[in-house]
């Protein structure tokens, strides 16, 4: 069967974002200093880094009938990701709340996944040849957990390597991290899946050591600022982080390492040289507002590697 390019399950919603000096306090009101509303959801955005950095993408998921919905289809439609979506009239687009702290560019985020909860294994299995012909597949945790493991299991048997961002952190059976090629959190959610506190490489290391006795291939844990962690079973190396400007947000950081490590594992990379491109993408992306816009194009990943 031949393999090319990058098949996403997740979830799309629409990013209400507003900036403020700080989190307002149950029962109080403050002013901020800003708004946006754009294209998000952490499959969704991830499916557009991948595509920016030069991959052949399909996106997997479930919307609504709605006018959030009907974005989610000029997203795709601009960015030349091909979408295997339902749309139901039963459940809303989902939306998240996203705070930004208006100097910092740090966040806090509520999301709803609305239509995309009702993904189920038969969703998937309806999606199977998207999935079986891609040479990566990418899931994560904000659709339901059955059907993010329907997918890693075809993704397995077909030969498709299988990236798994843990995220938002949740409950699910060890039996998971088997089906895992690259497990991918970040230091919170690395935590929350081991008991290991993440506050340092030595941290990240013992964490990664957990979630290889797991059964997962290779752990890559990101750090922030601080870049990344490559842990596999023959090798432990720190990615260094990608100073690309002034940080404006880092609400997508997360979802642009993976769609760049994913874009660049379906284009041949060595997958340490792939968690390097992944690193590059996210630092471009924190120089931006908002998550899916903030994504950059391949030229300019590769113009900053070579810097």
């Amino acid at each position: 069967m031949s393999k090319t390019g990058v098949a996403v399950l997740g979830i799309f919603v629409v990013d209400l974002a507003f900036r403020a000096g700080s989190m307002p306090a149950i029962g109080e009101t403050i002013a901020g200093s800003g708004f946006a509303m754009g294209p998000g959801g952490k499959g969704s955005n991830q499916a557009v880094a991948a595509a920016r950095a030069g991959a052949d993408v399909t996106f997997i998921s479930r919307i609504g009938r709605d006018a959030f919905g009907d974005l989610a289809i000029k997203t795709w439609e601009a960015e030349g990701i091909r979408p295997c979506v339902a749309r139901t009239a039963e459940a809303p687009t989902g939306a998240a709340f996203i705070y930004v702290h208006e100097t910092r560019g740090d966040n806090a985020i509520i999301v709803v996944s609305g239509a995309a909860d009702g993904l189920s294994p038969a969703d998937v299995d309806a999606a199977a040849d998207a999935i079986r012909t891609s040479r990566v597949f990418v899931t994560q945790l904000e659709q339901p957990v059955a059907a993010a493991q329907r997918g890693l299991e075809i993704a397995r048997a077909a030969g498709s390597v299988t990236v798994f961002n843990p995220a938002p952190a949740g409950a699910f059976d060890d039996s998971l991290f088997a089906l895992c090629d690259y497990v991918v959190p970040n230091e919170t959610e690395a935590e929350a899946l081991t008991g290991i506190a993440v506050s340092d490489l030595d941290g990240a290391r013992r964490a990664g050591d957990a979630l290889l006795a797991k059964g997962a291939g290779t752990a890559l844990i990101t750090l922030g600022e601080r870049g990344a962690l490559f842990h596999g079973r023959d090798r432990s190396l720190h990615v260094p982080p990608f100073a690309a400007g002034k940080v404006v947000e880092t609400a997508g950081a997360g979802d642009a390492f993976v769609g760049g490590f994913a874009a660049a594992l379906a284009g041949g990379a060595d997958p340490l040289e792939a968690a390097r491109f992944g690193s590059a993408t996210a630092g471009i992306s924190v120089t931006r507002a908002g998550t899916a816009p903030a994504m950059p194009r391949r030229a300019e990943i590769e113009a900053l590697l070579k810097r």
